[in-house]
């Protein structure tokens, strides 16, 4: 296993799914979801002239929205490489662009300061020898499915593991590998494929010779070095047999990875600052995708949100970077995240006046807001007062209160930095206001 400690400590990445079907521009599994011939995408293929690529400009989006590596796709599904590969025609070297995309994407990223992630698809819908199942394009063809009976799972076996030595020997460090993906006994997929049909012990033992300290995901169907949930926030942190694992979400800004010009349905910035939020509180990651268009530009639209949530995360960065869960419980709409001594509680919902935090009362040497580190101040009341008029009632034994203002900070999720105390918890304070 490799060291997760920059991953854990980093916790938000940029995803990239870039192919053919950015210029179909109706979500990347179009061959599949229109069950499309080799001949039918093959138009994709012939216009493929990427002439506003500018990677420098992807990774300094990245960096802008608080993103520290960034991870793209060299090969999905449709089987299209975005290298010079040596072991197949269909490749961008052939297009019209005819030039190598990973080299000035690495180039660009390592400039920039970030950490540089591949994604390779297990899956090839195009080699001959993968066999046709339930994820294939030609999979209700019955004159092609009787066509490619023999194809041989191992013969392709020999081609991805080649694919995968290419790609970690021909650019230098790669910090992250993302395989996709594995599907044996899903029902809907039939005939679908897993570890002994990729060789996973043999694949992975091959990354591991050629890239030692290189981080790999669980998709080949082993255990990697941290696990993926897809599209939906886990509801507390992941473990695996009861033992506590590292994971990574991987989102999309409005349902789709690759590009898909009609797709309207962007999640807003605060929803993906919270998902950010609530996966450090859990102790994950968040990938946040992207799908540049067919000229190679990431879309007006995508950049207004990362901009929203660099901003956000210019201010509110060490709330983030470094963190992890906490032992305390969050009150109702918020969100702890926690490193060492500074405890940052993330409000969902604005409240009025106060917020009150259970087993924080004489835990706490100083509280600000972090935006602008203005002083929050700690409010003493007896657990057993009554409320009356405008008398506040008391709260449970061992409960803070803070006195926040009535007007919620220009920002989309307001952070508390609570500086605790390293001592046990004193005796509580008498009203300071």
């Amino acid at each position: 296993m490799s060291s997760t400690a920059w991953f854990t400590h980093d916790r938000f990445g940029m995803f990239v799914h870039w192919g053919l079907y950015s210029l179909a521009a109706r979500h990347e599994w179009v061959q599949n979801r229109e069950k499309l011939t080799d001949e039918q995408y093959r138009v994709y293929f012939d216009h493929f002239e990427p002439d506003k690529y500018d990677p420098r400009s992807w990774a300094r989006a990245a960096k802008a929205a608080g993103m520290t590596y960034v991870v793209l796709t060299t090969k999905h599904h449709d089987g299209f490489c975005l290298w010079d590969s040596d072991l197949t025609d269909f490749k961008v070297t052939n297009t019209p662009y005819g030039k190598d995309l990973l080299g000035p994407f690495v180039d660009a990223c390592r400039e920039e300061g970030l950490k540089v992630g591949f994604y390779h698809s297990l899956i090839d819908w195009h080699h001959p020898a993968f066999p046709v199942d339930g994820t294939h394009p030609r999979r209700d063809d019955a004159e092609y499915i009787a066509a490619h009976q023999y194809a041989d799972i191992a013969e392709y076996q020999l081609y991805l593991h080649g694919q995968v030595r290419e790609l970690l020997t021909r650019f230098g460090t790669i910090d992250y590998l993302f395989f996709d993906f594995s599907y044996k006994g899903r029902k809907e997929w039939w005939g679908g494929k897993g570890p002994d049909d990729w060789d996973s012990p043999g694949l992975l033992a091959l990354v591991r010779e050629l890239q030692p300290g290189i981080l790999v995901n669980d998709r080949t169907g082993i255990p990697g070095d941290f696990i993926t949930p897809e599209q939906y926030q886990p509801s507390g942190p992941m473990t695996r047999d009861g033992v506590p694992v590292v994971w990574e979400a991987c989102q999309t800004l409005n349902g789709s990875w690759g590009y898909d010009r009609d797709n309207l349905d962007y999640k807003s910035p605060e929803l993906l600052i919270r998902m950010l939020v609530d996966g450090v509180s859990k102790d994950g990651n968040l990938l946040l995708n992207v799908g540049p268009n067919g000229r190679g530009e990431i879309d007006p639209r995508a950049h207004e949100v990362l901009a929203e949530i660099g901003r956000w995360m210019d201010r509110h960065e060490r709330s983030i970077r470094g963190c992890g869960p906490s032992e305390f419980t969050a009150p109702a709409d918020g969100r702890y995240t926690q490193r060492g001594d500074r405890l940052y509680l993330h409000l969902f919902s604005w409240p009025m006046n106060h917020v009150h935090l259970p087993g924080l009362a004489g835990r706490v040497r100083y509280a600000q807001l972090l935006d602008d580190a203005s002083e929050i101040r700690q409010v003493h009341t007896d657990p057993g007062q009554t409320a009356q008029n405008t008398q506040m009632g008391g709260q449970p034994e061992g409960t803070l209160t803070l006195k926040l203002p009535i007007r919620k900070p220009d920002t989309p999720v307001p952070v508390i930095e609570l500086f605790l105390s390293t001592e046990s918890p004193a005796a509580e304070t008498r009203p300071t206001d």
